[in-house]
């Protein structure tokens, strides 16, 4: 035990003589903390938003006109027997065309128009929803080939559909520029803190020759350098923690008001224990590897 509250004092001090290298390897292991830490709320973020937007996808089934309804429930019935279909919802003529007043009741010379028509033009339909965004067109190409299809006016793709393709090729950007961030920033982190801990052993050059004499073991001249790392990693890890706490927290709202279903504080707080885990073992772990390394390739024991 004394032995290492020995290191651990040692490498306390090397790390306050090199205090400026010490503060430039912190502030990058920072910016790669951020990185990961970033890629961490992007998967919840995406999660939310691409299911939030395939609840608003469907498939509308619209049905000849004068089909009888028993017709068009006996394909309902049909239609939901099939495995990646969630859910088929029934929209008669008259709902649909209520549906299509009270969309566009502020709209009064769509509503003139469509008075003056002096029927119905709506069709009667069925909304159906897939238990996955990717299973629609496999849906469609039963419908339009069933034993019913001879009842079917049309089968039509929601428009959002090409919603989900672009939110899913955003999200997947997004996460390869942050990989590839990271990767880099990583990089930087890690040949800072090797700088850093080299500049430690030739500043420590006499101390580690009168230890060479005294005695001391391997571990107790290279101890200190592997706590040196591990304090750039773990302030570097605090620091994120604080901030990733001020930036959700204050930008909870404001995300709130673009996407309702998003709460960035509440996505913190759930996932705070993991976050920081993460964090700390990115920190860490840069500073111990690039420690090791530094120690392995200048301190010749």
């Amino acid at each position: 035990m004394t032995s290492l509250k020995r290191i651990i004092k040692s490498g306390w001090s090397a790390f306050f003589r090199n205090l400026a290298l010490s503060l430039a390897t912190i502030f990058i292991m920072v910016m790669v903390i951020s990185l990961i830490t970033f890629l961490y709320f992007l998967n919840p973020i995406s999660d939310i938003l691409i299911s939030d937007v395939e609840k608003k996808v469907d498939v509308s089934v619209y049905f000849k006109e004068g089909i009888l309804e028993e017709d068009i429930f006996q394909a309902k019935a049909e239609i939901a027997k099939i495995s990646e279909v969630e859910e088929a919802e029934y929209v008669s003529k008259e709902q649909a065309f209520e549906i299509f007043l009270n969309r566009h009741k502020d709209d009064p010379v769509l509503i003139e128009s469509l008075t003056e028509v002096g029927y119905n033009p709506f069709l009667a339909s069925l909304n159906i929803k897939a238990q996955d965004a990717s299973q629609y067109g496999q849906i469609a190409d039963f419908i339009q080939t069933g034993p019913f299809k001879d009842i079917i006016e049309k089968v039509d793709y929601h428009q959002r559909k090409p919603v989900i393709d672009k939110v899913y090729a955003l999200t997947s950007g997004i996460k390869r520029m942050g990989i590839f961030f990271s990767l880099v920033f990583g990089l930087i982190a890690g040949l800072i803190a090797f700088n850093t801990i080299r500049m430690a052993i030739h500043n420590s050059s006499d101390e580690i020759s009168i230890m060479r004499l005294v005695g001391a073991s391997n571990w107790f001249v290279r101890g200190p350098f592997l706590v040196q790392g591990i304090i750039v990693g773990f302030a570097a890890a605090i620091i994120v923690l604080f901030l990733t706490f001020g930036v959700s927290w204050g930008i909870d709202q404001k995300v709130k008001m673009i996407i309702p279903n998003i709460s960035m504080f509440d996505i913190f707080l759930s996932n705070i224990f993991v976050l920081f885990l993460i964090q700390v073992a990115t920190g860490v772990g840069l500073g111990i590897v690039s420690s090791l390394i530094a120690v392995r390739k200048f301190l010749k024991i």
